[in-house]
């Protein structure tokens, strides 16, 4: 598709996308820590009675929600003390298995250790012979990166940074149950970008923020670039990719089996210069659909989980619903039931009159809907179906 450069870019693009999920079904192990600081005890120690007292004792604890637990045995000098923290988007079952693992593993990864902890995908074990709960340690344990980069490192970076700044702000302001938070976005060159910030629910805003803005500083350091990273701290983790890795709150799915067909719309003025072209024209320079996927999280997010409030209106093949992604692009989304009778031409000739709606026909809709945002500029239509099964 050729275009002057004093023309008006970008596009206006329909997509569809579908809801998939993120299964439970690997937890791999992370890292561990021995704390070769605080010290060995001594083998037949009370201490080591203690410990070898706690850990097995997790296997009978009950399943909470919040996945967080926090176990003593003995008494000081040689209490053994253990906090237990599982990822805040694991099921019970797996949080419980996945420290069940923990424990069996950290002495022989660390033995004789006074202090030590381990990492899984899904989890992660603690133990001292000091208090810890409610004490944030930053102490850096490790960072991890993807290796491959990403190929707009400049869009990323900005999108990123602010995404895992907001995190930061909703994980620290959890409550004593739990200090947890996802997001996503689609940075300026349409590079999706999952994240993920928890710290143990013990600490206090003040210290969970503290402790996830030194993790935040270390993204660069480790991972500066790249498709996807993580830096673990004693207290508190960050990880971030360009797939989904987590899975999202459930929500109620829309009524029955639908087709959820997407309309993106997105534009950018290079120069405030109209351009008229006609419908064949316009018709010939549908762009490739399949450059462009949007997860459903994000339009679910975007459209308020196409909430009635963000409901422009319906018609006999659909309901469409306005929206805007995290970096600042409205969007009209619309939705057509299995039971619509348009088919793929009906639909495209739809979006085609809708592109060539005048400026002065469309000031009913001012403020409402994307087209005013776009008429009188040059439109590029991408049109894609995929059928969602709820």
């Amino acid at each position: 598709m050729k275009m002057g450069s004093s023309t008006l870019l970008f596009l206006l693009a329909l997509s569809l996308v579908f809801n998939f999920s993120t299964a439970q079904n690997s937890n791999k192990l992370t890292t561990s820590s021995c704390s070769n600081g605080r010290g060995n005890f001594t083998a037949g120690s009370t201490y080591e009675a203690n410990l070898n007292n706690l850990l097995p004792s997790f296997s009978s604890i009950t399943a909470n929600d919040y996945g967080f637990y926090n176990l003593s045995v003995g008494q000081d000098p040689d209490t053994a003390n253990a906090i237990a923290l599982c990822r805040g988007d694991v099921q019970p079952d797996v949080c419980l298995s996945c420290i069940n693992n923990a424990t069996s593993e950290i002495t022989s990864k660390c033995p004789n250790r006074k202090e030590a902890a381990i990492w899984y995908d899904f989890c992660m074990l603690r133990y001292s012979n000091r208090s810890i709960v409610g004490v944030m340690d930053s102490s850096l344990v490790t960072g991890l990166l993807n290796p491959s980069n990403v190929t707009d490192a400049d869009s990323f970076r900005g999108a990123l940074n602010n995404l895992l700044v907001d995190l930061m702000n909703k994980a620290s302001s959890g409550d004593s149950l739990r200090k947890f938070a996802t997001g996503n976005v689609i940075d300026p060159a349409l590079q999706p970008i999952y994240a993920l910030e928890q710290c143990t629910p013990d600490l206090s805003q003040e210290d969970c923020t503290t402790c996830l803005e030194r993790a935040l500083q270390e993204i660069p350091v480790c991972c500066g670039g790249k498709r996807g990273g993580q830096v673990i701290l004693t207290s508190c983790f960050v990880r971030f990719e360009m797939e989904r890795f987590y899975d999202e709150p459930a929500v109620s799915p829309p009524p029955g089996t639908s087709v959820v067909i997407i309309i993106i719309c997105i534009y950018f003025v290079l120069r405030a210069r109209k351009t008229k072209e006609t419908v064949e024209t316009l018709d010939a320079e549908i762009i490739n659909p399949e450059s462009l996927q949007f997860d459903f999280g994000t339009i679910r997010t975007a459209t308020n989980n196409f909430s009635d409030e963000n409901k422009l209106g319906q018609g006999g093949f659909g309901s469409v619903y306005k929206g805007r992604l995290s970096f600042g692009q409205d969007i009209a989304v619309k939705r057509l039931s299995r039971e619509s009778k348009q088919g793929d031409s009906e639909f495209k000739n739809e979006v085609l009159l809708v592109a060539k709606l005048q400026h002065r026909n469309s000031e009913l809709l001012e403020d409402s809907f994307i087209f005013t945002k776009i008429l009188g500029f040059e439109l590029f239509i991408a049109i894609s179906k995929l059928v969602m099964f709820c």
